[in-house]
Order: C-alpha cells, then structure tokens, then sequence
C-alpha cells in the first residue's frame, strides 16, 4: 500500500509539473492530435486526381480528338494544356506544371484507317516516383483501350461478331486481382505508417523530457523524495502520465483510422491495440536509455528526436526490407516502429492470423531491457547533484 501511495504523489506532482510546462502538455496532448489532423486532411481522398497533363496533337483528326477526350477523361491525368511543339511542354515540365507530354503524330488517324501501326508517345517526368508511376499506368490503359476499340471496330466491320472480334483483338487477356489494398489507396497505405510515427515521436520526446528536466531544473531530489525515497515507484509515477496520455493518443488514432479515413480493419483490434501499448513502451524505455547515458535534456532529445526520424527510412515502408543490403536489414531491427509497421499492415490490411504478430509483439517487448539495464546509471544522475543543471 505505502508503495501505491508513493506512485501516487510522485503522480500528483507529475501532473502540476505538466500543467506548469506548456511545452511539457503540448507533446502530451496538443501536438499528436494537430498531427493527426493534418494527416487525415492530406490522405482524406486517397488516390491523387487530376494530374495535369499536356497533349501535342499534330494530326487534328477526329480519333486524336478523340484519344485526348480519353485520356482527360482517365482518373488520374487532366489535359490541362494543349501544346504546339515539344518545347513548350519541356517549359512547362520545368516550371512543374505539368507531369507529362503526350505526343499524337501526323497521320494519326490514316495510318490506323489504313491499318498501319502507329505510335502515341508519352513523356513523363521522373522526379515524382508517384506521380510518374500514376500517369503511366492511366496513359498506357487509356492508350491500350482506345486501341483495342480501334481494332474492335475493324473487325466487326469484316463481319465477325463482337465475341468473335474480341476474341481476336485480345487473344490473351490477364485479370489482376490486388488482394489488400484493391483500389490502390494511398490513405490506406500511409497514414498507418505516419500516425504511428506521430505517437513514436512525442512518446520519446515526453519522455525525454520528464526525466530530463528533472536534471535541467536541479529538482531530481524532490522527485525522488516525493516517493519516500522509493525509486521505483519515483520512476512509475513520473512516467505514468506519458504512457496514459500517448495510450489515449493511440485510441484516438486508431479512430481516426479506421472510422474517418476508412482504413480497412481486417483483422484483430485488440492484438494492435495491445501491439500499440508495447510499441509506447518500447520507445519510452528507449527515451529512459538515452536520458540516462546523456544526463543532458537538449543532447537527450536531439538523440531521441534523431533516431525516431530514422525509423520510418528502415521500416520497409518505402524501400522493401527483403532488397536492402544485409547489413542495413540488420538495421532496420533495432527500431520497434519496423516491427509495429508489420504488426499494423497485418492485422488492418491482410487480416492475417493473430499468431503471426506475436513475434512483432515479443521483438517489441525486448526493448524494455534497455531501461533496465541503466536503472543504476539513472539512479545515480537522479541523486547526484554534478549531473544536475545542464543545459
């Protein structure tokens, strides 16, 4: 009882030092939630729309009329100009205009009436991986259509039926069937990524900085001495309101996940939300680490915030694990955010079993000998006053 007792000021007095630190309650409440704001309002339509494009019509024929038609037509691309010569479409690429040029040839419509090959040409610009990779998929089904169509009509005109010319047109016809994330949602695929990272950043940072002031601002005896001298309890009652804070914080995303933004839950809510608990304890024993090794609150959260950032590079979100160099796979395990990005894309996306995020879960509860082993460092840097106000 005397031992809850102690967790209990070390508590109270925890909660006075939040409301007297506006930048200590900021990074318990304030920030994640703008955070998640902004990512909801980014990702809110999901797939990007309206590309804009150029088209280059030498032909002025009714069919490059009509392509253009098609391809304003398509999802992702909007013809927003209609250019003369390839000059002004390469202007208007490195002014960021535009993303791409397509190219209609003279003789455009002669050659296909007269059942000559012809070329469309399309010239996208490389700098944005996404958005090149978007228009080239739309321009090339919006090109292929037209052309199938195009042979469609020639054949039926010979006499054959429209099964028949079908048949012909598209001997070998090959149906993509996209099992997780069917209609290609961006939203589906980022913001379970970057809300978690949210909550990974001002988990570490809050932490940091509730040790670490106690340092900055020379009061680690009254901390301690809050307690009874009970370190244990001094140190559950001091981090107790960073876990309860970033554990509603979780709730809160998860809401705006799956309800707002309409992520796919597929499989088990309360393995991630357990998978989440860990994760906030993964990351605030890494910020107890780091705190203690430094005994410096500005080193503490330059660290802190440093290797938070890194973890989204070695995730395998953006670069697949599987095609890294071994040695930055290796890497990529001494971050638990790579562990709950799996955990995450399991059980929302795929639906996968619970039994294949149990590993992610145990990977992720090894990081709490992290803090245990530095509990005697802590402990001295908390009671001896030369570790006392550092800047």
């Amino acid at each position: 009882m005397q031992f809850l007792r102690n967790i209990s000021a070390v508590l109270v007095r925890e909660l006075k030092r939040i409301w007297d630190f506006p930048t200590y309650m900021m990074l318990l409440t304030v920030l994640p939630v703008i955070s998640f704001a902004f990512f909801a309002v980014v990702f809110e339509r999901g797939i990007p729309h309206d590309l804009p494009i150029a088209v280059l019509d030498e032909d002025h024929s009714s069919l490059s009329r009509t392509l253009t038609q098609m391809i304003d037509a398509a999802p992702e691309t909007a013809v927003e100009y209609g250019i003369t010569d390839m000059d002004e479409g390469e202007r208007l690429i490195r002014e960021g205009k535009i993303h791409a040029v397509v190219l209609i040839p003279s003789f455009f419509e002669k050659n296909i009436l007269s059942n000559t090959q012809t070329h469309v040409e399309a010239y996208v610009s490389g700098v944005n991986i996404l958005t090149n990779g978007l228009i080239s998929k739309d321009l090339q089904t919006t090109i292929t259509t037209f052309g199938v169509g195009i042979q469609l009509q020639v054949l039926m005109k010979q006499g054959l039926t429209e099964k028949q010319a079908m048949s012909q047109a598209m001997p070998v016809r090959f149906d993509k069937h996209v099992l997780f994330n069917p209609y290609t949602n961006y939203g589906y695929y980022l913001s379970p990524s970057f809300m978690p990272m949210m909550i990974m950043i001002f988990t570490v940072l809050a932490t940091v900085f509730a040790l670490g002031s106690e340092l900055r601002y020379s009061t680690a005896k009254d901390w301690i001495e809050c307690a009874d001298s009970s370190f244990a309890a001094a140190l559950i009652g001091k981090l107790l309101p960073v876990f309860l804070s970033m554990a509603l914080m979780s709730l809160l995303m998860f809401f705006i996940l799956f309800d707002i933004i309409q992520v796919p839950l597929n499989g088990s809510f309360t393995t991630l939300f357990v998978g989440c608990l860990v994760f906030i304890l993964s990351y605030m024993g890494i910020a107890v680490f780091v705190v203690s090794l430094t005994a410096d609150l500005r080193l503490a959260l330059s660290l802190g915030g440093g290797y938070s950032v890194l973890a989204f590079t070695f995730s395998g979100l953006s670069f697949p694990i599987m095609a890294m160099y071994e040695g930055v796979r290796i890497f990529s395990h001494i971050f638990p955010f790579t562990y709950f990005t799996d955990m995450i894309v399991d059980q929302a996306l795929r639906g996968a079993p619970i039994v294949y995020s149990l590993p992610d879960i145990c990977y992720m509860l090894l990081f709490q000998l992290l803090p245990v082993i530095v509990l005697p460092r802590l402990y001295k840097i908390s009671t001896d006053s030369r570790y006392w106000g550092k800047m």
